[in-house]
């Protein structure tokens, strides 16, 4: 099995992350409801990164697929 990774160019990386960062504020717009609204963007960034992660992980990437791994990044 070849181990190369295919990298998106920057612009369509960019623009797949924006879409996905869009979705998620669609599934978290009931939190907003309930006065969770301040923390919705931060755990938005949170989910993205540990996608990231395990997009890389499930690629060979030796990537770990930590919440606690990704707050010590900010």
């Amino acid at each position: 099995m070849d181990k190369e990774i295919t990298w998106l160019e920057e612009n369509a990386y960019k623009k797949a992350i924006g879409q996905f960062r869009l979705q998620l504020n669609g599934v978290f717009e009931p939190f907003k409801f309930y006065g969770l609204k301040e923390y919705v963007p931060g755990a938005i960034a949170e989910i993205v990164k540990l996608a990231e992660d395990f997009s890389l992980h499930t690629r060979g990437v030796d990537k770990p697929i930590s919440l606690d791994y990704v707050r010590r990044k900010k």
